[in-house]
């Protein structure tokens, strides 16, 4: 992104317009509310800057952010008790799975996300597995949106007996005389698939509630924009304050 270019105004004229601008302060409407949280991170992993939002899904407002070095449970704590303070009703949450959040999520309903679901075990297996038990997991996965956690599950717990001895493989390192799974990525497939099971299908169980079963009302349409922003200026936080007042 290039504002001058885009704006046809100098650099110092650009860098003035961001320095001195001042957002409006986000005023809140207490209600209902579904949300879906999740951070984005910008530049390099050593950058560690980032932002924590939580939308809500039934108007499409982002209720509220945090900047963030790295994506921590108790991050997603702090805001939620934030939204609880302003008089927000929490009736279910949407994530993508981050380590530790099952539990500080625990009073509430909670969605995972099946995207992020099917990329993990996309990145365990590829898309094009070649062993027998990956291509029958695989399957398994195309079906998880349009399926039901009973018949799910039934298709996992058979997947898992049908390959139990192949997935209990295991191999001894030669350097290091330590035992490893032969087939480990299959193993911590399979275990993020029975992980995560319980809150693949919330959005199913709570038919009342508008549940979406990912979290892209977030992820495209908050984050983006932002992840296109020049956001090495000093002042990237003024950037953040407008792009999620929507």
């Amino acid at each position: 992104m290039h504002l001058d270019e885009d704006y046809n105004r100098s650099i110092p004229w650009i860098r003035k317009q961001i320095f001195e601008y001042e957002p409006v302060e986000k005023t809140h409407t207490p209600r209902a509310v579904v949300i879906v949280c999740d951070a984005t991170f910008y530049g390099k992993k050593k950058d560690k800057l980032g932002t924590l939002i939580f939308k809500d899904i039934l108007l499409g407002e982002v209720l509220i952010w945090k900047h963030v070095q790295s994506e921590l449970a108790k991050d997603y704590k702090q805001l939620l008790q934030r939204i609880l303070d302003l008089g927000y009703e929490v009736k279910a949450i949407i994530i993508d799975g981050k380590r530790g959040l099952y539990k500080a999520l625990r009073d509430y309903p909670v969605q995972m996300c099946h995207f992020h679901q099917k990329k993990v075990i996309q990145r365990y297996m590829t898309m094009h597995p070649r062993l027998e038990a990956g291509k029958d997991l695989q399957k398994i996965m195309y079906n998880l949106t349009s399926t039901t956690q009973t018949i799910f599950t039934n298709k996992l717990n058979d997947w898992h007996e049908k390959h139990k001895y192949f997935l209990a493989e295991r191999t001894i390192n030669p350097d290091t005389l330590k035992e490893s799974f032969t087939h480990q990525k299959l193993v911590s497939a399979y275990r993020s698939l029975k992980t995560n099971l319980p809150y693949l299908f919330t959005y199913k169980k709570h038919k009342k509630i508008k549940i979406n079963n990912t979290t892209n009302a977030i992820d495209g349409g908050v984050f983006s924009p932002m992840t296109r922003c020049p956001l090495r200026v000093k002042s990237y936080s003024k950037y953040t304050m407008d792009l999620v007042k929507v």
